[in-house]
């Protein structure tokens, strides 16, 4: 009998991890787009001083394959120097039932929400792209540099974050592992002014923008994958009405999205508005020069395609850097 493969966060580092991640999202986000695969709507349990208990399954059966998840969220952790998340993620074989691999569930995470942006990003900008602004200096941020650059010629990145000393510290870690020349910036409005890529994650729980819509240029991409529950917002919603605007799928967005909410609540757009990410994969989107945001709320299925991708590659040598 197989052995259930163990994927920890080293089996997940590197360039290539992170393009056979983005690879296989875009085959499932098509296969979500047409409605060949679903992603159920996760088990959220709060218990405590907010503290919370997630189960998120899913299953990908053109693959053959389904995963579970479970996230712990943890807001005093930090201060005791521990991680804020916590997780695992089990892969199982459709067929044979069989769990052929346990994943660590809080870098799965940060993998497969850098590499969802970077999949937007792929196709939303142009192949020549070597400018990042990011929005926050945490985990998600991390993992947005990483897969953006895995996937464009980033040459500078400005950094913003509430927190100097967070900011500064991303900057060190970036400029030890990679040429990438990078600015600490003082402000949002300046980390964004004239980036074509600009990246936000933070843990806002506010309805007040991060990102006003006048600060970003025209033709700009953005990734929005921040905020703490469905009313926060990171982007100005005003940006949304003239934008093209991604989802990874149209009702979860409206559900759970603070800006799509906003910007519908404010009659700027209408939920036929909103471009499903497997469309846009599939080259069914127009852009006319407009701007364009990719709006994240995560689904269980990304983690069963991000697992599945990680699984096939094990063993398989990689670059580290």
């Amino acid at each position: 009998m197989t052995a259930t493969v163990m994927v920890g966060a080293a089996d997940m580092a590197g360039a290539r991890r992170m393009t056979q991640v983005i690879d296989v999202l875009g085959e499932m986000f098509m296969d979500l787009a047409t409605g060949r695969t679903r992603s159920p709507a996760r088990t959220v349990v709060e218990h405590g001083e907010q503290r919370v208990l997630l189960v998120s399954p899913a299953v990908w059966e053109r693959r053959g394959v389904g995963s579970v998840k479970i996230t712990t969220l943890t807001p005093d952790n930090p201060g005791r120097g521990l991680p804020l998340i916590h997780g695992i993620v089990a892969l199982t074989d459709l067929e044979t039932g069989r769990i052929t691999a346990l994943l660590d569930g809080a870098e799965l995470t940060a993998v497969r929400t850098g590499a969802v942006a970077a999949l937007a990003t792929r196709f939303c900008t142009a192949a020549t792209a070597d400018d990042l602004a990011v929005i926050g200096a945490g985990v998600q941020a991390r993992a947005l540099v990483r897969a953006v650059a895995a996937i464009r010629p980033i040459k500078t990145l400005r950094i913003f974050s509430r927190t100097r000393a967070g900011a500064e510290k991303l900057a060190d870690e970036v400029r030890a592992t990679t040429p990438i020349r990078v600015t600490v910036c003082d402000s949002a409005k300046t980390a964004v002014a004239d980036a074509p890529i600009i990246c936000t994650a933070t843990s806002t729980s506010d309805s007040t923008p991060v990102v006003a819509a006048d600060w970003v240029a025209r033709g700009a991409h953005l990734n929005v994958v921040g905020g703490t529950h469905p009313d926060a917002i990171e982007l100005d919603p005003a940006l949304l009405g003239d934008a093209v605007t991604v989802v990874e799928e149209q009702s979860a967005a409206l559900d759970g999205a603070g800006e799509v909410r906003a910007a519908r609540a404010a009659g700027l757009l209408v939920a036929d508005d909103l471009r499903e990410l497997g469309r846009l994969v599939g080259g069914e989107v127009e852009f006319g020069g407009r701007n364009s945001v990719l709006r994240t709320v995560g689904m269980a299925i990304e983690d069963t395609a991000a697992a599945v991708a990680l699984h096939d590659a094990v063993g398989v040598p990689d670059e580290r850097g």
